[in-house]
């Protein structure tokens, strides 16, 4: 049994007056249990599409998901016991509550009783750091709090699969590493965690596996290191000073991709590994005293990716 099943997901919206939006194309995803999952994409890749089925809050067009065993539509109600769901952002909370109201709530929904809701909610605030804040108004909370908050929230139930959607978006740095430990703490436990988000960072720092996609489509599922190393392929080098004919040269090497005009000089792109070398080296040959190499984001890599239509590892 796998913690997550998805076979050949579908998801198409139906505006009115407008084209119909395929969010999920024929999507196939397992995830095993007590793996931790990166589902890794741009704004608009379905991510948060394939988080809101599996979590029964919304139905698909076609094809099959399951957790725990269990479909997520015919088998909803046996679902919703199972997972806990932690959005990014502002949604989910009642600020005018105290963050202990707000996992009281939570707990009458799951059905807890109100002895095992005190006692779980009290358990839950302390691992989360908000023991000492628990009874003050969530509207006075920093963004980082909120997002422990969502997160004993989504543990509220003692899920046994968790979904994440962009759970650091808008912290600063030291809350998204605290954040990070938290889900570092629960991946110990043996629990199920599926990670949706655009941080190749944070991908790499916590999950065992990433799911790449695109408009809806996978294009792969690699070990975070092996996603990294194709990654590296992509690297880019900005140039000040570099004339017209060494510039020339360059473009000539096989593995460069393009040259573009910066703001203060160009930018080289390769796609094949080992050429960033060649080309610091023609550059330096040539006099070229200022130069910074640096990675792409995930994104530009979808732009490389998907332009040839493949991702070889």
């Amino acid at each position: 049994m796998q913690a997550v099943d998805v076979r050949e997901l579908r998801r198409v919206f139906e505006p009115r007056k407008r084209e119909p939006i395929v969010a999920l194309d024929g999507l196939s995803l397992t995830i095993p249990i007590g793996e931790v999952h990166g589902l890794l994409g741009p704004n608009g890749a379905g991510k948060t599409t394939l988080v809101k089925i599996l979590s029964t809050v919304l139905l698909p067009t076609s094809g099959s998901a399951r957790v725990l065993g269990h479909d997520v539509v015919a088998e909803a109600a046996t679902v919703r016991p199972l997972i806990g769901i932690v959005f990014g952002g502002e949604r989910g909370l009642y600020w005018r509550l105290t963050g202990r109201q707000n996992l009281e709530y939570w707990g009458a929904l799951y059905r807890l009783s109100r002895a095992e809701t005190k006692q779980r909610s009290e358990l839950l605030l302390e691992r989360v750091g908000l023991g000492d804040r628990a009874d003050e108004r969530v509207e006075t909370y920093s963004r980082g709090m909120k997002q422990r908050l969502h997160l004993a929230r989504g543990l509220v139930g003692d899920a046994n699969v968790l979904f994440l959607d962009e759970p650091t978006t808008g912290m600063d740095p030291l809350a998204a590493r605290e954040f990070r430990a938290l889900i570092a703490e629960l991946r110990g436990e043996g629990r199920t965690i599926l990670l949706a988000t655009h941080d190749m960072a944070e991908a790499d720092a916590l999950c065992d596996r990433v799911t790449l996609i695109d408009h809806g489509t996978m294009l792969a599922t690699e070990s975070p290191r092996t996603l990294g190393r194709v990654i590296s392929r992509f690297q880019r080098i900005d140039v000040e000073g570099a004339s017209v004919d060494v510039l020339a040269q360059v473009a000539d090497l096989r593995g460069v991709a393009r040259i573009v005009d910066g703001d203060a000089g160009v930018r080289i792109e390769v796609a094949e590994a080992g050429v960033t070398a060649e080309v610091l080296r023609l550059l330096v040959e040539s006099g070229v005293t200022s130069m910074r190499t640096s990675m792409p984001s995930l994104e530009e890599v979808y732009v490389h990716l998907i332009g040839d239509r493949g991702l070889r590892v």
